[in-house]
């Protein structure tokens, strides 16, 4: 992935789509209980979190870029996402 597409992408304030989907009752009850022991504040802020890591995987899968799978273990070593806008910045600007 481009790293202009990325800062969008890390971009909390984008334009969202709404949509409709169908799923079984069973499966949004199980994603409203796991949604606040996650610290997610509802199901669908949960739900939206298990496509974009999906979609992520996918599209690193697919496109061979390892921008995103090093965006992914930044986080996971705890590095803001302010920090990683800051250092895409950089790299950018060269």
């Amino acid at each position: 992935m481009k790293a202009e597409a990325l800062k969008k992408r890390l971009n909390r304030n984008r334009p969202m789509v709404m949509i409709t989907i169908r799923m079984p009752e069973d499966v949004i009850e199980d994603l409203k209980r796991i949604a606040p022991l996650l610290g997610f504040s509802g199901y669908q802020p949960l739900v939206r979190a298990y496509i974009g890591q999906g979609l992520r995987a996918d599209l690193e899968r697919l496109e061979g870029d390892t921008v995103p799978a090093l965006i992914a273990s930044l986080k996971r070593h705890g590095v803001s996402d302010e920090v990683i806008q800051e250092a895409l910045g950089e790299v950018t600007q060269r």
